[in-house]
């Protein structure tokens, strides 16, 4: 399964608005336009893009990139993250979150946080798999998970 993340364009983006999660899942995650719209309002910090399988637009994700928080902790965030829900339950959430986690990495990231609510049972199953762990804040009323990637750093250290 080839997942690779785009930036989203005048080409794409009323395609990636069109996305959606099931009704159930509505209420843990802003809609794909109200996300976009926010990333405008945040310049610099946000960074969306469309989550592909081969050609083909299957999600939504959108990072912050705080370069100028001095708290390490506080400055790469998983803002939204959201599979289309004609493209659930065929690994592609799994797929894209490696992906995602990689992009972290690339970019030098030392940890990823995230937040949802204690209510959203998978997506809060498909985090701990992928090795976030819950850090014991809220933030506005949701439960925050953090992955550190200074662990990854060590290992590849040591291989070299």
């Amino acid at each position: 399964m080839s997942i690779t993340l785009r930036i989203i364009d005048d080409e794409n983006r009323a395609e990636c608005e069109s996305l959606k999660v099931t009704d159930e899942q509505s209420q843990y995650i802003a809609g794909n336009a109200d996300s976009l719209n926010e990333a405008v309002e945040n310049a610099g910090v946000a960074r969306p893009f469309a989550i592909y399988s081969g050609d083909k637009m299957i999600g939504f994700t959108m990072f912050a990139f705080d370069e100028e928080n001095e708290d390490p902790e506080d400055k790469y965030w998983l803002w939204r993250f959201m599979i289309d829900e004609k493209c659930q339950g065929r690994g592609y959430g799994r797929a894209a979150l490696k992906e995602i986690i990689k992009y972290f990495e690339d970019e030098h990231a030392d940890i990823i946080t995230l937040s949802t609510k204690e209510s959203n049972l998978r997506a809060l199953h498909l985090y701990h798999q992928a090795g976030f762990v819950e850090n014991g804040q809220m933030n506005d009323g949701e439960i925050v998970l953090k992955l550190d990637l200074t662990d990854c750093y060590e290992k590849q250290k040591v291989v070299k």
